[in-house]
C-alpha cells in the first residue's frame, strides 16, 4: 500500500475524513420526471418480493425490483441525450473507471433559488464564485447546491399548467463549466437543467451541451449544505449496465474534518 493510500485509510478509520451520502433513498415514493404526452415515461420503482424466509425460500429474503434507469438518484451518460449520440465510448459501461471518483466543487445559491424558483445559474454567477473560492479545476464534478433535496413532494416537483418551475443552469454556465472542463454537473434537482428550459437557448442546454461534449450529469442529489465549497471528493459508481444511458446510484462524497 502506498502512503497516500495509507494516509487515506487511517484517515478513514480514525474519522479525519467523513463519508456523506449524497443519495435519495430509491423508493416508491421517489418523485419523477414527467414529460409531455406522447413522449415516452420513465418507470417508478417497484419490487416484488421472491421469498421472505418462507415456503419461497426458507432462510432467504430477496426482492425483484423495476426501475428506470433515469428514476432517483442517477447518472446521465452522453447517449442518453441526441448530441452524444454519435460519440465513441457514450455508454454507461462505457464511463472509465478513473472519472467515477473525483473532486467535487459545490456553487451554493440556495438563497437565490429559495427566492426564485426559476433562478438561472449563469457564468457570471460562477465567476463570482470562482473570485472567492478559486478556478473550477479541470476533471472536477460542478455541483450546484439549491437545497432543493429539502422540500416536500410538491415543492420539489413544482409542477404548474405550463410544466415544471424549477432552478437550472443557462447555456453560459453550461459553457463556462465545459471551458474549464469539469467532469460533468450535478444537481439536486431532478433534472439537470430547469424545469422551464425548454425555453431557452439552446433548449435544454445542460443535457444539449454537457453530453454533447461528452461530459456526464448527476441528478437528485442531497445534503450538498454537507460539502465544502472545495476540496471534497466525490465517488459515483452508477451500475454497468451494457449500451445504459443511465443508472440509479448510490454517491458519496469524503470531506476531510
Amino acid at each position: 500500500m502506498t502512503d497516500v493510500l495509507a494516509s487515506l485509510a487511517h484517515a478513514l478509520t480514525a474519522g479525519d475524513i467523513t463519508v456523506v451520502d449524497l443519495t435519495q433513498t430509491l423508493s416508491e415514493d421517489t418523485p419523477l420526471l414527467v414529460l409531455p404526452e406522447p413522449f415516452g415515461q420513465t418507470a417508478a420503482f417497484s419490487r416484488e418480493e421472491i421469498s421472505r424466509y418462507d415456503e419461497r425460500g426458507v432462510a432467504w429474503h430477496w426482492n425483484n425490483f423495476t426501475v428506470g434507469e433515469h428514476t432517483g438518484t442517477h447518472f446521465d451518460a452522453p447517449v442518453h441525450w441526441v448530441s452524444g449520440k454519435d460519440l465513441p465510448d457514450n455508454t454507461i459501461d462505457k464511463v472509465p473507471p478513473q472519472k467515477l471518483v473525483a473532486p467535487a466543487v459545490v456553487l451554493d445559491f440556495s438563497a437565490e433559488c429559495a427566492a426564485n424558483p426559476d433562478f438561472l445559474l449563469t457564468a457570471e454567477h460562477i465567476k463570482v464564485w470562482e473570485a472567492e473560492h478559486g478556478a473550477i479545476p479541470a476533471g472536477a464534478w460542478v455541483l450546484f447546491r439549491t437545497d432543493w433535496s429539502k422540500l416536500d413532494v410538491d415543492a420539489y416537483t413544482n409542477r404548474k399548467e405550463d410544466g415544471a418551475h424549477t432552478p437550472g443552469p443557462d447555456a453560459s454556465a453550461i459553457q463556462y463549466i465545459l471551458d474549464r472542463d469539469a467532469l460533468g454537473f450535478g444537481v439536486e434537482t431532478i433534472g439537470t437543467d430547469a424545469g422551464q428550459a425548454h425555453l431557452l437557448e439552446p433548449m435544454y442546454p445542460a443535457h444539449t451541451l454537457l453530453h454533447g461534449a461528452g461530459k456526464y450529469g448527476l441528478q437528485c442529489l442531497e445534503n450538498l449544505d454537507r460539502l465544502p465549497a472545495t476540496g471534497a471528493i466525490v465517488i459515483a459508481s452508477p451500475l454497468k449496465i451494457l449500451g445504459g444511458s443511465g443508472s440509479p446510484l448510490r454517491v458519496l462524497a469524503l470531506v476531510s474534518e
